[in-house]
């Protein structure tokens, strides 16, 4: 390792170290869980009545021919 690298190179017990530049297990763990969770609040989330209408137009064909 380079003397100005300033890595982190603390194993911790069981954990898959990451490879180069690459993230370990718990934090890919922790990345996921935090997306998910903001992911589940946006999905909740009611669609705007301008969007149902886009979509109930292209579902009922009612696009104009090009």
């Amino acid at each position: 390792m380079a003397s100005g690298d300033t890595r982190n190179t603390t194993a911790v017990p069981g954990e898959r170290q990451a490879g180069r530049g690459g993230l370990s297990d718990h934090t890919r763990n922790r990345l996921a869980a935090q997306l998910r969770a903001m992911y589940d609040t946006v999905a909740q989330q009611p669609v705007p009545d301008r969007f149902a209408e886009l979509i109930a137009k292209l579902d009922g064909g009612d696009r104009k021919k090009a």
